[in-house]
């Protein structure tokens, strides 16, 4: 949680030209870290929900990766170790719920070891060119 408040604070900092580029980016990657951890809780099958905390941790460097852009840019002052440091406990933390979600298998013995799928949908496009 401390991540996502971290991306929003930075992006509050951001000066005007930025507030529809670097900030808008890192407010969306910040918010995508707890709303992909909270879509995988609620999936019933451990492979759904793995699947969503994937995301969440490409989330977590996407939000990372903007903070060193605002750090080089020199939008913020001598704060990405304490950022960096805040970011990988975080991912320690999250990549221990990964490891306990995947020794609990829940749904594996109602559905295997098979995720929930849609079919692909197959589009057909006419064939535009008139001879």
């Amino acid at each position: 949680m401390q991540a996502f408040h971290e991306g929003y604070r930075v992006a509050s900092l951001l000066p005007p030209e930025e507030k529809f580029n670097l900030a808008d980016q890192l407010r969306r990657a910040a918010t995508s870290i707890i709303l992909s951890i909270a879509e995988g809780y609620g999936r019933f099958h451990y492979l759904d929900g793995l699947r969503f905390y994937y995301i969440s941790r490409g989330s977590m460097m996407e939000t990372l990766s903007g903070l060193i852009a605002c750090d080089d840019l020199n939008y913020t002052k001598g704060e990405i170790d304490q950022q960096r440091e805040l970011f990988h406990s975080a991912l320690r933390s999250l990549n221990g719920y990964i490891r306990y979600v995947r020794g609990q298998q829940q749904g594996k013995l109602e559905y295997g070891e098979r995720t929930v799928q849609e079919e692909p949908s197959t589009l057909k496009i006419a064939d535009l060119a008139t001879d």
